[in-house]
């Protein structure tokens, strides 16, 4: 995000959940919807893109879409100061589908996907090899009740 810090207001904040929502909907949907015109809500994204507030479009798929593919989530405790050197480990294993920083029992929490459950260990081996993991503990997500 550059230095000039884009001040969002109620249209952008609604825009963004429209898009978080479905971010493929046309532009005309997405001006009917907020009550303004098409051009707007083209500068609006504009804005929000150049400041780095929106920072990219993605894909979403149902976890019946992936049926093999193992889903957890890892808490993880860090030892010292070595917070930094861990996300950066962690942002580097592929397997490592989202990462958060929490203020509570673990420094990160991690959602991991692997292909096999053989895959899956060989993720938690690596993951516990990264220098300054102190402690983890997984949870594999069996079900899926809301996206």
């Amino acid at each position: 995000m550059n230095d000039d810090l884009y001040k969002m207001d109620d249209v952008d904040r609604e825009l963004i959940g429209l898009l978080r929502d479905n971010a493929r909907l046309p532009l005309a949907t997405i001006a009917k919807r907020l009550r303004v015109s098409r051009g707007t809500v083209q500068n609006r994204l504009r804005k929000l893109e150049d400041s780095g507030v929106i920072v990219g479009y993605t894909l979403r798929l149902k976890p019946v879409a992936e049926p093999h593919r193992i889903r957890a989530w890892m808490g993880i405790a860090v030892a010292g100061n070595t917070s930094e050197s861990v996300l950066r480990a962690l942002r580097g294993e592929p397997s490592v589908h989202t990462l958060h920083s929490t203020n509570g029992r673990w420094d990160f929490v991690a959602e991991l996907r692997a292909d096999s459950l053989e895959a899956f260990d060989r993720v938690l081996g690596r993951i516990r090899a990264i220098d300054g993991v102190e402690a983890s503990e997984t949870s594999i997500l069996l079900s899926t009740h809301k996206l």
